[in-house]
């Protein structure tokens, strides 16, 4: 199905979160923070699909993350998390970048539910 970069500091939460996203048949490679996503977004052979990022991470943020995500790699569609309210509230100004904000905690069906919804998106936007 898709190809997906999933970016959390949270061991538990990447795991959990590949688990869910692997059951409807996705290829998922996980990065620990921004710095080590944008590492895996140069070194791929073909784009990501989907960037799936946490906001607070340390070292390089969700924000500056998908800043350069979209700025370097422009066919890859993002979707942030967060459960944080001041962090939602940043990521409102990049609505022209990013497809959507999910809020944690979520349950296994909210997060593919948001991903299948992401990379629908995707397609669309192919198709344009």
């Amino acid at each position: 199905m898709a190809r997906i970069l999933l970016t959390d500091d949270e061991e538990a939460v990447r795991g959990f979160v590949q688990r869910a996203l692997e059951m409807d048949g996705h290829q998922v490679t996980q990065a620990f923070d921004g710095a080590d996503a944008l590492d895996k977004l140069a070194a791929a052979p073909a784009p990501y699909d989907l960037l799936l990022t946490d906001i607070r991470m340390p070292m390089m943020d969700g924000i500056a993350l998908a800043l350069a995500a979209a700025r370097d790699h422009p066919e890859t569609v993002i979707l942030l998390m967060t459960g944080y309210a001041d962090q939602r509230e940043r990521a409102a100004g990049l609505d022209a970048l990013i497809h959507d904000v999910v809020t944690k905690p979520f349950s296994l069906a909210q997060i593919r539910t948001a991903v299948a919804d992401a990379l629908g998106s995707r397609a669309e936007r192919l198709i344009a």
